[in-house]
């Protein structure tokens, strides 16, 4: 078993691609040297790769058990049972997407997961009113399966906190503000929660879990299976895989800490490679989001000095209001959804 005190207590014993930083989150609680040498490594992690495997969280065996029991029996539902909960009957993108019908840099994703946020009355923009609001309603449940909505609406609930400390203690690594962001989130906060099966590679031998991206959040805090399958981009511009780590949270910065920061802190392309054909792969990626009608201000540091600029992709632009790149993601991503229920905004060919 790998000895997670020693890696985290020395940074340098992490091998430089073969494993992300590993950064304990419970030495922020066991006095001002452990928490220092806590934010030092945060730091690094944050501004040099943006990734690494989060222990020491606190989140427990048995609200994560309940939770995988808990998705393994969607999928395990028969597919009419599924489709009864498909996304296309969403306007706001809630609900069960079919392997193949999710798409990431203009290509098919060979996944089938399931979209959750947090439970609320459906809005619909009025005139004036920005079209992003359309992504807050209610989610779509499987009827035959109430312990799925319990477990996955209280893992939204339980990450929600954990991630707000991380990014607590992850502006204080930096010499930030420590609530800087506090009333970009709030009750209004948007959290996004996916379960996510990989069915094995492509019927044409397709290798595309998932397409390289970055997430357009804060952090994604990810919970994956053993089958392995994620690969990160690093320093060498090459892909290197993640391997999983028991009881680790998988956690990368969104391209808002990027633009808050000035570039400082990096959002890291990554991609996930389809496991072999006959092995399926399992993973829950919780994505930390503010209100959608949020504005993400500069964020004032110490080192904002030494920040290179947020990177420049004409493909993907970043709006302050965190709204507007939710709506980009989720019409490119779901383009059959954004065709039946929100033509208007798409552009025109």
């Amino acid at each position: 078993m790998t000895n997670l005190t020693n890696l985290s207590a020395n940074p340098s014993a992490n091998p430089s691609y073969q494993q992300l930083p590993i950064i304990d989150l419970s030495a922020a609680d066991r006095g001002p040297q452990a928490r220092a040498l806590l934010h030092a490594q945060l730091h690094s992690a944050a501004h040099d790769v943006g990734f690494f495997q989060l222990v020491g969280h606190g989140v427990g065996e048995r609200e994560t058990g309940a939770l995988l029991a808990a998705m393994r029996a969607f999928f395990a539902l028969p597919e009419a049972e599924r489709l009864a909960i498909d996304n296309m009957n969403s306007p706001h993108f809630r609900g069960y997407t079919r392997t193949g019908d999710e798409r990431t840099g203009g290509r098919q994703d060979w996944r089938d997961q399931l979209d959750i946020g947090a439970e609320r009355p459906a809005r619909i923009p009025g005139p004036g009113e920005p079209a992003y609001w359309w992504l807050e309603g209610p989610n779509q449940w499987p009827a035959g399966l109430p312990a799925l909505r319990s477990a996955a609406l209280a893992w939204i609930e339980r990450l929600s906190a954990v991630a707000e400390r991380l990014l607590h203690e992850l502006l204080t690594a930096i010499g930030a503000p420590v609530d800087f962001y506090d009333t970009a989130f709030g009750e209004r906060a948007h959290p996004h929660l996916k379960l996510v099966r990989y069915p094995g590679s492509a019927g044409d031998g397709a290798g595309q879990g998932v397409g390289a991206h970055k997430d357009y959040g804060f952090l994604t805090l990810l919970l994956q299976d053993r089958v392995g399958g994620l690969q990160v981009q690093r320093a060498d511009g090459l892909f290197h895989d993640v391997p999983p780590l028991d009881g680790a949270f998988v956690v990368n910065l969104g391209e808002l800490l990027e633009v808050a920061t000035d570039g400082y802190l990096v959002a890291t392309n990554h991609r996930v490679v389809s496991p072999p054909s006959a092995v399926e792969r399992f993973s829950v990626p919780f994505f930390y989001n503010p209100r959608l009608d949020a504005r993400v201000e500069p964020l004032p540091f110490p080192h904002a000095s030494a920040a290179p600029g947020v990177t420049d992709d004409p493909a993907n632009p970043l709006f302050a209001e965190y709204g507007f790149n939710e709506l980009k993601g989720k019409l490119r991503a779901h383009p059959l959804v954004a065709e039946r229920h929100h033509a208007e905004l798409l552009s025109p060919a």
